[in-house]
Parts: structure tokens; C-alpha cells; sequence
């Protein structure tokens, strides 16, 4: 993903979109039951480090490729082993900016299909084909292994799985895995298209093609870049922007789970990402990313390098955004 430039026009499109959609003013809040509050479901950080660990250790999980056939094939087995329903594998091919065919697959699944009203957590779970951001020009053209940028989302999502085998969420829980959004444009590549749109292909393939009933999509909660160590995820202006109540909802969330410090109530940077083309097809979506670093003010300093590795995972930071997830699902 990239920070989002052309900030205005997109917002107006957007708020647009979700206005011509489902209303998203009371999405958030009309998903709460009155009900007793369900016993609290424990978000084990060591377990989502060990699907994010499972995941690097494929290799680089650039679309089409051997590493990403045999990460997605243990994805599809970890849903299912853990109890959703409907999964589903939606293969496609679609054309990156430079002309490459990818093979894509989106992977989808349900918790609770029978609830009326559901919300969305969805990640990336490939990663980027090149180091464009690496110091050393040398290893500039080798793929990452995007522990934090891909990864990292996708071993939290598997987490809250694991954690609804167990315990039914209060809520129903639709779950995206999408496969292609770092493919975009390179940085260092001057003769290429500048348009944003080069980004987020599966996502923009499964928008137009969707496996889950979107009319029954409350809000879309999008996880990346959540494991960094000392991270935290300001409201990124975006989903600010588009959908507010939304955001609001999950930052109180957050504070009443007691992550008020990983979750300041202040506003970030604007990204392009998946929830872009989901407010896009008229659903109220959030990102949850680290936009604000200290060192860059923006992404992580090793945002599209090889230093993107296990070695900046912190569990301690998955532990925070796990609480927010299960105190928004259970």
C-alpha cells in the first residue's frame, strides 16, 4: 500500500459511495446486542505470532508462485480446521500495472452464517515482489517476506478463528483474505503508471465479484501492517473521512479494552489500501495500520524492505489489536 495523495476528490467519491449504500451512521452501533455480556474470549498473541511464523516460512508469498499455492492452501486448512463456514477460493487472473498476469486467490469464510448482522476482517496475505524501498539497490529487484506488511494481519485474523471455534461471537464475522495488494506500482519506477489503482488487485477483483452477501456487511474492519513492535494506529484519514461513526466506534472500542495508547484518538495518514475499494461498493470499512511511525511519520522504516522479517514482530502489539477484535466480535 501507499499513502493516498489525491485525498479530496477520493473522499467526495467516497462519501458518495457509502451515502448511495447502506447508511453508515448507525452500522457500528446497531451491531451490539442487549443480551448479557458473552464470556471474553482469550486472544492468545503467541498463537498469532506462530500463524504469522507459519506464513514466512513459505518464502515469499508473491501471487502465483509455489511459496504463495502452498501458504493458501494452509490458510483454506486453518479455517477449516477451525470451524468457518462457507469457505471459499475465489481464483481469478488479473493484469498488474506492468503487464504481468497474476494468478490471484481471494479466500473467504463465515463465522455465525446465520447472523443478520456481520462485520468484515479482512488482510492481505500476499506480499511485495520487490524490496523497492531497500537501501541497497542490489537487492532491490529480490521479494520480501513481509512478516508485518501481510503476514502480520493474516496471523491475527487466524487468531480471532482459532478463538471462534471455540466461542460463538456475539455478531456475525465474515472473514477476507485478499491476495495481490502489493503488487503496485514501484517507487524507483519512473516510467510507470502513476495511478493508485495499481494497488489492491484482489481486492478489486472480489469488489466486482464478491463471495459474501454484501447487503449484510455492517462494516468492514481492515488489519495491516499490526505487529511492529511499540506500533500504534492512529485513525487513518481515509476511513476518517468516509466513515467516521465507524471509526469512532472502534477507537472507543479500544479504549474501554484499555489500548486508549496504541489507539490514539488522532488522526494519521491517508492510505491507499483495501478498504478503499470496499467504501467504494458501498460498505462503511476502516484501516487499522501503522501510519505514524516516529522515525518516518509515516510507515515503519523497513515499510518494502528485507527487513520486514519476524525479528519486528512483537507480540505484545498483536496482543493489542486482538483485544479490540474480541471485544468487537464477542
Amino acid at each position: 500500500m501507499r499513502h493516498f495523495f489525491h485525498i479530496l476528490t477520493l473522499s467526495f467519491s467516497l462519501l458518495c459511495a457509502c451515502a448511495c449504500g447502506k447508511p453508515a451512521a448507525s452500522q457500528a452501533e446497531n451491531t451490539k446486542t442487549d443480551s448479557a455480556p458473552a464470556p471474553a474470549a482469550r486472544f492468545d498473541a503467541d498463537s498469532a505470532y506462530a500463524h504469522i511464523t507459519a506464513q514466512v516460512a513459505f518464502g515469499p508469498r508473491v501471487p502465483g508462485s509455489e511459496a504463495a499455492e502452498r501458504c493458501g492452501d494452509w490458510i483454506s486448512g486453518k479455517l477449516r480446521q477451525y470451524g468457518a463456514h462457507n469457505v471459499t477460493e475465489q481464483r481469478a487472473q488479473v493484469t498488474a500495472y506492468n503487464g504481468d498476469k497474476l494468478n490471484i486467490r481471494n479466500i473467504s469464510a463465515q463465522y455465525a452464517p446465520e447472523a443478520p448482522q456481520r462485520i468484515l476482517l479482512l488482510a492481505h496475505w500476499d506480499s511485495r515482489p520487490w524490496a523497492d524501498q531497500e537501501p541497497d539497490a542490489a537487492d532491490r529487484d529480490k521479494p520480501i517476506d513481509g512478516a508485518n506488511d501481510g503476514a502480520s494481519g493474516v496471523g491475527v485474523i487466524l487468531e480471532m478463528a482459532r478463538q471462534m471455534a471455540k466461542l460463538t461471537p456475539k455478531v456475525g464475522v465474515d472473514i477476507l483474505l485478499v491476495d495481490a495488494e502489493d503488487y503496485g506500482r514501484r517507487s524507483d519506477d519512473t516510467d510507470a503508471s502513476a495511478d493508485d489503482d495499481t494497488w489492491c488487485l484482489g481486492t478489486q477483483y472480489w469488489a466486482e465479484h464478491p463471495t459474501l452477501p454484501l447487503e449484510s456487511i455492517s462494516y468492514a474492519v481492515l488489519l495491516d501492517m499490526v505487529g511492529g513492535k511499540d506500533a500504534v494506529f492512529p485513525r487513518e484519514q481515509i476511513s476518517d473521512m468516509a466513515a467516521p461513526q465507524v471509526v469512532d466506534f472502534v477507537w472507543k472500542t479500544a479504549k474501554r479494552a484499555g489500548q486508549a495508547a496504541r489507539f490514539p484518538n488522532r488522526r494519521g495518514g491517508a492510505v491507499m489500501d483495501d478498504h478503499v475499494y470496499l467504501l467504494r461498493a458501498g460498505i462503511p470499512a476502516i484501516d487499522i495500520i501503522e501510519s505514524a511511525h516516529p522515525a518516518t511519520g509515516s510507515f515503519p522504516p523497513y515499510w518494502h524492505t528485507h527487513a520486514d522479517n519476524i525479528d519486528n514482530i512483537d507480540r505484545a502489539t498483536l496482543a493489542a489489536v486482538g483485544s479490540v477484535l474480541s471485544a468487537l466480535a464477542f
